[in-house]
């Protein structure tokens, strides 16, 4: 089941990025940036009451005028609208009700999306409680008092998040299609490559909406076996700010990724692979994502017999954290080599999901570690213990040893390249996690 989202919205200076901050670094431990990728902080994984969520902040908005400031604001519950499962709307109660809150409220309370309005920095409720009723004025539901500052009142502003999101649904589980989703950033064939996968392939079961969001999900079914493609092309809006549109199609990666068991990261051949390509990817690699590196428009280059191993080259340098993604080079507009792109999803999700048996993984490490010994320090040296596969999608280890601040993140690397030469593991990153046990517990 995919994790719900929740996108905040508000007036510049009423608290958004501080009630986004506390929620994203108080209450889970964020992830250490990945090398190679410069991560805004425009999401957060967050968890509350055992219901996880990806916490998304729409964006800032630059105080101007009050006409730009209500601009702004509705591009804000737009996206929040078009992407989120449920919508935290932010206000302030010591600069009270406002003009623009009103007018985003009417959007949000036409977009039929769940609402849970905000009023923030009452840091004493006795005081403020009867400005807080002032808010029931915009008729989007019972006001949720809080101070981010403080952190009074999160818990039941969480309680009223969770509240809305969907009960889990035993048959979503028992769904096992295939879910792949396309990114990539504006014009680089997105839609294109969709429409030649449709042509190709003329049994369309049917056009789904994606859940409660704007992406659609199409089925498409190739030699008798379901495809579930995720496109978030054409979701893009027209915004003069190039930083904001950035931001948008970034949310909206989050958003499809979230739900995919394989992202086609779409590159622009004429462009070549960009800091923003970096930046797409870097979301599904974070999230444990198949990922495939998909060189749309490769008709348009000119090329020799160094071409595509110069262009590889390349790829892999920008994006060096993900070594194990798998490249393919084709045409939207030709059709070259699309119909080979589902041989390639297939072979990934056998990845993703592949199971590796514990005696084998420690005659691995046994082997490893002769041939290449631990780190030490002070005198004191790592002992490996055992190690065992506890989860797929992605395949996820846990290394039992002495003591995990000896574990160097090279010899968990090291490890990985032996786990990889002994099985493939082509298309999908490998999660670690370091246990330490002691010695007498052996």
């Amino acid at each position: 089941m995919s994790k719900p989202v929740v996108a905040i919205v508000g007036r510049p200076n009423v608290g958004k990025s501080t009630l986004f901050n506390v929620l994203a670094g108080e209450m889970i431990s964020i992830v250490k940036d990945t090398p190679g990728v410069t991560r805004d902080r425009i999401y957060a994984d967050v968890d509350w009451l055992d219901r996880d969520f990806t916490l998304i902040d729409t964006g800032g908005i630059e105080p101007d005028s009050s006409d730009i400031i209500l601009s702004q604001m509705r591009e804000q519950a737009q996206i929040a609208i078009d992407t989120a499962d449920v919508i935290i709307f932010i206000t302030d109660v010591k600069q009270g009700l406002v003009d623009s809150d009103s007018k985003v409220a009417d959007m949000l309370r036409r977009s039929g999306k769940p609402v849970v309005l905000v009023v923030n920095k009452v840091d004493n409720f006795d005081k403020y409680m009867a400005d807080v009723y002032e808010f029931y004025n915009l008729g989007i539901g019972d006001p949720v008092p809080i101070s981010a500052a403080s952190r009074l009142g999160l818990g039941d502003m969480l309680d009223a998040v969770i509240a809305h999101f969907p009960e889990w649904d035993p048959s979503e589980e028992d769904d096992d299609r295939p879910r792949i989703a396309i990114v990539g950033k504006p014009n680089v064939g997105k839609s294109s490559i969709v429409n030649r996968l449709l042509g190709e392939n003329r049994v369309i079961v049917s056009n789904i909406a994606g859940t409660t969001r704007d992406a659609i999900d199409t089925e498409i079914v190739h030699n008798g076996k379901e495809y579930i493609f995720i496109d978030t092309a054409g979701l893009r809006r027209k915004n003069k700010i190039k930083e904001e549109l950035e931001r948008y199609s970034i949310i909206r990666t989050v958003s499809a990724v979230e739900r995919a068991d394989v992202v086609l990261m779409v590159i622009d051949a004429t462009e070549g692979v960009t800091e923003q390509d970096a930046k797409i990817a870097g979301i599904a690699h974070e999230r444990g994502k198949g990922v495939i590196i998909v060189v749309n428009k490769w008709d348009a280059i000119e090329k020799n017999d160094k071409t595509m191993k110069e262009y590889e080259g390349k790829i892999r340098q920008v994006l060096s954290y993900m070594p194990y993604a798998e490249i393919m080079y084709v045409s939207a507009l030709t059709g070259q080599r699309l119909p080979k792109l589902y041989d390639m999803i297939d072979m990934v999700i056998e990845n993703q999901t592949l199971r590796i048996a514990t005696g084998v993984l420690n005659e691995i490490m046994t082997e490893a570690v002769a041939m290449q010994q631990p780190p030490s320090d002070k005198g004191k040296r790592l002992k490996l213990y055992y190690i065992t596969q506890v989860a797929v999608k992605p395949p996820t280890f846990v290394i039992f040893v002495n003591d995990k601040e000896l574990m160097h993140f090279s010899y968990t690397r090291y490890l990985e390249n032996k786990i990889r030469e002994a099985f493939g593991f082509r298309g999908t990153s490998l999660k670690f996690f370091i246990r330490e046990r002691k010695e007498k517990d052996q």
